[in-house]
C-alpha cells in the first residue's frame, strides 16, 4: 500500500468512524489494520469505459487517444497545467535559438518483447512518422525536422529548420514502438510498445483487454493485472458504474449530476477543457455583420454565465480566453478585462442604433451541430429583435455548410489539445479546418502567432499569443463564452488514479498504471 493510498484510506475510515462512533472504541491503529486488510496493492482486473480505438497503428490515429497510451509511450508528457514533462526521455534540452532539441533517454526501458529501447528505435519512429504519415499535427511538425541524430544509444538530437516551440508538446503524441512491430513497413497490426500494459486482445468498437507488462520501467508499476476497456459508445456508463460493473467510465454532465451524490463514486474532470464559442463569418461576411459594432452588439446580448450553467453546470467556468484558469497560458488580467462577462442589452441596442441597424429587418443565418446548447445563444440573440434561421446539422453536414461561407454566425465547441498552438492555428489564414472559426483572414494575426511559434522564451511566447488573441477579440472574429470539462467517474474501489491533461489514460505522473483496486469484501 502506498503512502498516498494510506492517507486517502485513513481519511475515509476516520470519517466513517466518526459517523458511527467507532473511533472512540477502535482507535486509529485498529482502523488502519482494517485499511490494510481492505486494500490490494497488486492484482485484479480494472474495468474502464472510454473513447474507442480507431486503429492498431498508433502513428495513424485520427483523434481517438483514450486508450493507446497504456501500451505505447512518448518522449514527453503533458502535465496538469499544460506544461511539458519528461516521459521516456529522462530529460531534454533546447538550444538558445530554439532549433536543436536533445533528448536523454531513460536507461533500461524495455519494449513488451523484452528488447531495450535505444536511440535508434526512437529515431526510426520519428522517421516513420515523417515518411508514412501524411495528415495530422505530427505530420506538420515533422515537416520542419531538418535531421535526426543519435550520438549514442541513449541520446536523440532533433534539429529543426527553424525554431518551433510546440514541438515538445506535440512529441507527447509521437508514440515510440519497436520497429519489430508487425506491419511496421505498412500498417502496424500488433504494436509493441513500452507502456505499463500490452496491446492485448482488441475487438474494434467492443473492447480492448490489456494485460500487465511485468518488465515496465517504473518500479512496482502497474498495480493491476489487466485492464478491460469497454469501447462501446452506446453503453450507459452511469448504470454500469452505479452497479459496480465498471470501475472507471467516461460520462456526460447529466450522468455526473446523477452520480455525484453517490458516496461510492468520485467525479473527476480532465485537466484541459472544451471551450465554447460563437464565431462570425470572417471569410465572406454579409452586411450588417461586416460591421464590428453589430458583432459586438450581438455579443453583449449573450449571458455567458447562463450559457455555461446550462452547458457545463458546476464543472464550467466563464472566461474570454482559449484556456481556462490553471493553464499556464491563462492570463488573469485579460480575464478581468472581459467587457462581456455580463450581458448588457442596453449597450447592445445602443451599438445597433449607432450602426444604423434595425434588427427586426435582419435574419441571421445560424449554423450549429445537433446539440442543445446553441439554442441558448439563439434565444439570447433573438432578444435583440433579430430573426434567426437556425440550421442544426450533423458533424459532416455542419463542416460542409460552414465551408461554403454562406452563413452569418455559429455556436460551437472544441476539445482538449496538447498545445495551445493547436487552438491558435485554426484562426490563421491558412490554418487547417478553419470553418468553425469563420475562416479568419488576418495577416497581422498570422504574424503574431508565427512569432509566438518561433519564440523559445515562454514568457515572450505567451505575450505574443495574447497579443494575437487581443486582435481576435477586438475584431470579434470569435468570442469565447467559457469552458466545460470532460468528465470521468471513478468508483472508490480505485485508488491512485487521476485524470490527465488530455484523454490519455496514462502519462508521466499518473493514470491507470498507478491505479490500485481496493478489496471491498
Amino acid at each position: 500500500m502506498t503512502i498516498e493510498t494510506l492517507t486517502i484510506t485513513r481519511r475515509r475510515l476516520l470519517a466513517a468512524a466518526a459517523a458511527t462512533g467507532l473511533a472512540s472504541t477502535t482507535g486509529l491503529a485498529g482502523l488502519m489494520r482494517i485499511a490494510h486488510a481492505n486494500v490490494a496493492s497488486t492484482g485484479g482486473v480494472l474495468r474502464y469505459a472510454t473513447l474507442g480505438l480507431d486503429t492498431s497503428d498508433p502513428h495513424r490515429h485520427t483523434g481517438s487517444i483514450g486508450v493507446q497510451q497504456v501500451f505505447v509511450e512518448a518522449l514527453t508528457s503533458i502535465g496538469p497545467d499544460g506544461g511539458i514533462e519528461p516521459f521516456l526521455a529522462e530529460s531534454f534540452e533546447v538550444s538558445d535559438d530554439g532549433r536543436v532539441y536533445t533528448f536523454h533517454l531513460r536507461p533500461d526501458v524495455r519494449f513488451h518483447n523484452g528488447d531495450v529501447m535505444t536511440a535508434a528505435d526512437v529515431a526510426a519512429n520519428i522517421e516513420r512518422v515523417r515518411t508514412h504519415v501524411t495528415g495530422g499535427w505530427l505530420a506538420s511538425a515533422m515537416a520542419f525536422v531538418e535531421r535526426v541524430e543519435t550520438p549514442d544509444d541513449t541520446t536523440v538530437v532533433l534539429t529543426m529548420q527553424r525554431s518551433y516551440a510546440p514541438l515538445l508538446a506535440l512529441m507527447s503524441e509521437l508514440w515510440v514502438l519497436s520497429p519489430k512491430s508487425d506491419g511496421w513497413d505498412d500498417t502496424i497490426s500488433l504494436p509493441i510498445g513500452t507502456g505499463p500494459f500490452h496491446f492485448g486482445n482488441w475487438q474494434p468498437n467492443v473492447q480492448l483487454v490489456s494485460p500487465r507488462h511485468s518488465g515496465y520501467w517504473q518500479p512496482e508499476l502497474p498495480h493491476v493485472d489487466t485492464i478491460r476497456f469497454d469501447l462501446r459508445e452506446d453503453t450507459d456508463n452511469a448504470l454500469a458504474l452505479r452497479a459496480g460493473d465498471l470501475h472507471i467510465g467516461v460520462i456526460d454532465r447529466a450522468s455526473a449530476e446523477q452520480l455525484a451524490p453517490d458516496p461510492a463514486i468520485d467525479i473527476k474532470p480532465l485537466k484541459d477543457s472544451n471551450w465554447f464559442f460563437i464565431s462570425f463569418n470572417n471569410r465572406n461576411p454579409r452586411p450588417p455583420f461586416d460591421d464590428v459594432r453589430v458583432r459586438k452588439a450581438i455579443t453583449y446580448a449573450i449571458d455567458k454565465a447562463a450559457f455555461i450553467r446550462f452547458t457545463a453546470g458546476d464543472y464550467g467556468v466563464v472566461t474570454n480566453q482559449m484556456v481556462k484558469p490553471g493553464n499556464l497560458y491563462f492570463d488573469q488580467s485579460v480575464h478581468d478585462a472581459d467587457v462581456h462577462a455580463e450581458p448588457d442589452l442596453d449597450k447592445a441596442r445602443e451599438l445597433l442604433q449607432e450602426a444604423g441597424v434595425d434588427p427586426s429587418t435582419v435574419t441571421i443565418q445560424f449554423i450549429s451541430w445537433q446539440e442543445s446548447y446553441p439554442q441558448v445563444v439563439v434565444q439570447m440573440v433573438r432578444s435583440l429583435g433579430f430573426q434567426v434561421n437556425h440550421v442544426a446539422l450533423d458533424d459532416l453536414g455542419a463542416q460542409n455548410r460552414l465551408g461554403e461561407y454562406d452563413w452569418d454566425m455559429n455556436c460551437m465547441a472544441s476539445g482538449p489539445r496538447a498545445d495551445i498552438f493547436l487552438r491558435y492555428v485554426r484562426l490563421m489564414s491558412d490554418g487547417p479546418n478553419p470553418v468553425l472559426w469563420g475562416g479568419v483572414q488576418d495577416p497581422e494575426f498570422d504574424r503574431l502567432v508565427n512569432e509566438a511559434v518561433g519564440e523559445p522564451d515562454f514568457e515572450e511566447r505567451k505575450a505574443l499569443y495574447l497579443a494575437a488573441w487581443q486582435r481576435a477579440m477586438d475584431n470579434y472574429y470569435t468570442v469565447v463564452l467559457g469552458h466545460g470539462s470532460d468528465l470521468i467517474a471513478v468508483r472508490q474501489e480505485v485508488e491512485g488514479f487521476d485524470t490527465g491533461f488530455t484523454w490519455s489514460p496514462n502519462w508521466a505522473g499518473g493514470g491507470v498504471g498507478h491505479a490500485q483496486l481496493v478489496d471491498a469484501s
